[in-house]
């Protein structure tokens, strides 16, 4: 399995972006970031990142274990972020869901796949068989991005999200089974990468 190495510097769009891991004290930058990004960019996350609370409470789960996230940081300020939840204690331990968000501006940069392949490195190394991601049925990019990454289609679940005016979302969910994937690229001789 090929490891991450965080933090490191990638250049991406004619720019340097550092990857590093999430910590106590990044909550003002999350909160500056999503505040720049359109609320329906964000309707496939389970909370509002534009929430104080919503951010303090991501930054108390990173301290004990139950998220690990990377940012993306450009000049100074986040421009990306990961999230790779899990559940030890739920009937599927061995699942993860993975979030990414990507400022605006950095979209076609290719920034997304580098923070999805991270956060896949990272899934694998925490002992996840099986890893999701959610996002509504417009975000083309970010979906084709995960399809790419030989995640497949398993969910289409209608009217599952209610934006600010209250219309309603289709939310469509991609997996892949980690555990299968490394086992096809082992018995081809493979050496898996994302």
């Amino acid at each position: 399995m090929k490891e991450t190495s965080l933090p490191r510097d990638v250049a991406l769009g004619g720019r340097t972006v550092t990857l590093r891991l999430m910590t106590r004290g990044d909550g003002e930058a999350i909160l500056r970031f999503a505040s720049a990004i359109d609320l329906h960019d964000l309707l496939f996350l389970s909370r509002d990142i534009r929430n104080p609370k919503v951010v303090a409470a991501w930054e108390d789960q990173i301290e004990r274990g139950q998220i690990t996230s990377i940012v993306a940081v450009s000049e100074g300020e986040i421009c990306g972020c990961t999230a790779l939840v899990r559940d030890e204690l739920s009937w599927s331990p061995h699942v993860a869901e993975i979030r990414v968000v990507i400022d605006p501006d950095q979209r076609g940069s290719g920034l997304g796949r580098v923070l999805a392949q991270e956060t896949l490195l990272i899934a694998e190394k925490a002992g996840a068989s099986k890893v999701f991601v959610r996002a509504t049925v417009d975000q083309v990019a970010a979906l084709a991005v995960f399809q790419d990454l030989s995640f497949q289609p398993e969910a289409l679940l209608r009217e599952h999200v209610r934006d600010a005016d209250g219309a309603t979302h289709d939310i469509v969910v991609l997996s892949l089974d980690l555990a299968r994937q490394e086992a096809r690229h082992s018995s081809f001789g493979f050496e898996h990468v994302t």
